[in-house]
């Protein structure tokens, strides 16, 4: 296709939306009008789908639950009028706290005003609040955020030293919905012994997100936190950041809330319409189908050409794996669905990955971000009449140029500027294009057997590892292989896994564990006492 006839093509398919300050480009997606018009029944199923959705049906039948991230923004749509209550007084309440620790209402064990913010979660509580963080944040916010996102201690160690003294200005949000989620467990644990060595009282820190009557919640009722904040049944952590997991942080970073919830709002009505090629969220999962056959064929790399969009492609990793990422349909079919995102930012990949993407396997399809906006202020040239920006551009311009010159599919979704408000729209975006996508393929977005499969055999890890410390400690002295071990505590079948649980704790001087031996068969471990 030369030149003038894309462009022909990139006229014909092309959307905008004035009021979202969005556009998409789908021109360089090589499907025909024969693909759109076979997919229209299943899109119109789709759409039904969403539709009762929205009306409250269960959606996660795993856990008996509704679906509701899209109340959030729009507490009128939710299904009984003590939810309408919740979701407004919540929003409401998140505010009125962040204006309170502004001013000095609320202040610190010692009356120290808070001037950061450590947010302890994972997944869908971290990756949220990090997105907003990074895409929204300023020099001069009024709190600074700060993340315990594993249970990796030694990157708790950097965060808490990279506080410093100032951990008695610190306000902790300690974000699970069960409240007994183990990494973000370890890291209140931490926290409060951080605190605690200083000569803090956590709890005078401390502010809680999580479901009632959760441990967190009992924990937090006990101890006197601060406050507490809830997160619903019916919202699922990757789709949670409009809740007050990603809004209470936002809010105590000074971050305008009303503007991102009024952008996911927007988008949100946008995406009701019933007319593909005037709802960008079905274009997109339209345009999922065909680039991976509806099947997962082929991989989506994300592209963003700014900064501030690094982590969204790590939000989009959760929010689109996790949901898409199925073993069986809804009717029980074993299809093993889903779609690897992957991606960085450009010009970065220009000098890590673009390389194999134009000249390597072609398993995958890219999706352009792009932003016309630069900055704020006035740019330098660094050529005559050439910014920054400008190469910027150019960069994006000539990636797409050259995949597509050799085969390879993109689209581009061009946003004016990031704001709250165009943040919003691209949570939204992305959430509904998910669900559509889902309908397509017949599978249930939204449950997670298979990460609750992860938490389930980590669980056998440790009681392993129990059994195994018990048995050294009762023996102090004594050295035994692996297999010894396992053997004499009943798991002769987990040798491989109690070889590497006794070489972790062994690796860690503290543990008093000893080993002798370097490799698998030679190792030979005791317990000093």
């Amino acid at each position: 296709m030369n030149n003038l006839e894309l462009w022909s093509r990139y006229q014909k398919y092309f959307y905008n939306n004035n009021v979202l300050g969005l556009s998409i480009d789908i021109s360089r997606m090589r499907f025909d009008d024969k693909f759109l018009d076979g997919i229209k029944g299943k899109m119109d199923k789709a759409f039904r789908d969403m539709d009762e959705l929205e009306k409250g049906v269960i959606a996660n039948k795993d856990e008996n639950r509704m679906v509701g991230h899209y109340w959030l923004r729009n507490a009128v749509l939710a299904p009984n009028q003590q939810l309408k209550d919740e979701i407004s007084s919540t929003f409401k309440a998140i505010k009125v706290f962040a204006t309170d620790i502004h001013s000095g209402k609320i202040v610190a064990e010692k009356k120290k005003p808070f001037k950061n913010i450590l947010v302890i979660g994972i997944g869908g509580s971290a990756l949220g609040p990090q997105f907003i963080a990074n895409a929204l944040g300023q020099p001069n916010d009024k709190m600074k955020p700060y993340f315990f996102d594993n249970t990796d201690p030694d990157g708790m160690d950097y965060v808490l030293g990279d506080i410093g003294d100032a951990l008695n200005e610190t306000l902790t949000l300690v974000i699970s919905k069960s409240g007994g989620t183990l990494e973000t467990r370890n890291g209140m644990l931490e926290a409060k012994a951080a605190y605690e060595k200083k000569g803090l009282n956590f709890s005078k820190h401390a502010v809680a997100v999580t479901g009632k009557d959760s441990k967190l919640d009992k924990t937090a009722k006990n101890d006197g936190w601060i406050t507490i904040f809830p997160m619903w049944d019916w919202v699922g952590g990757r789709t949670s950041v409009t809740s007050a997991v990603g809004l209470l942080p936002a809010a105590l970073c000074g971050i305008d809330i009303d503007g991102l919830c009024d952008g996911a709002s927007a988008c949100d009505q946008a995406t009701r319409s019933k007319s593909i090629m005037q709802n960008p969220s079905a274009i997109l999962a339209l345009m999922w189908y065909y680039g991976t056959n509806g099947v997962g064929s082929k991989d989506m790399v994300i592209l963003p050409y700014k900064d501030r969009l690094s982590l969204f492609t790590k939000y989009l990793q959760q929010l689109i794996m996790e949901s898409l990422g199925k073993e069986k349909d809804v009717d029980g079919k074993i299809v093993n669905q889903g779609i690897t995102v992957y991606g960085n930012k450009g010009t970065t990949d220009q000098h890590a990955y673009i390389q194999q993407l134009r000249d390597g396997v072609n398993n995958f399809f890219v999706t352009f971000i792009e932003v016309l906006v630069d900055r704020k202020d006035k740019s330098m040239d660094v050529d005559a009449g050439v910014t920054t920006g400008d190469y910027l551009s150019a960069f994006f311009l000539g990636t797409q140029k050259a995949l597509y010159g050799n085969g390879r599919e993109s689209m581009t979704l061009t946003v004016k500027e990031i704001t709250p408000f165009t943040i919003g729209v691209m949570i939204a975006l992305y959430e509904r294009a998910t669900g559509f996508y889902a309908s397509l393929i017949n599978i249930n977005a939204y449950h997670q057997p298979g990460v609750e499969a992860g938490k389930k055999a980590a669980g056998t890890v440790i009681t392993l590892q129990n059994k195994a410390i018990t048995h050294l400690k009762a023996n102090a002295g004594k050295s035994f292989s692996a297999s010894e071990i396992a053997k004499t505590i009943g798991e002769a079948d987990e040798v491989e896994t109690i070889y590497k649980i006794l070489l972790h704790i062994g690796s860690n001087s503290d543990r008093g564990v000893n080993i002798t031996g370097t490799s698998p068969d030679s190792a030979k471990f005791s317990f000093i006492s």
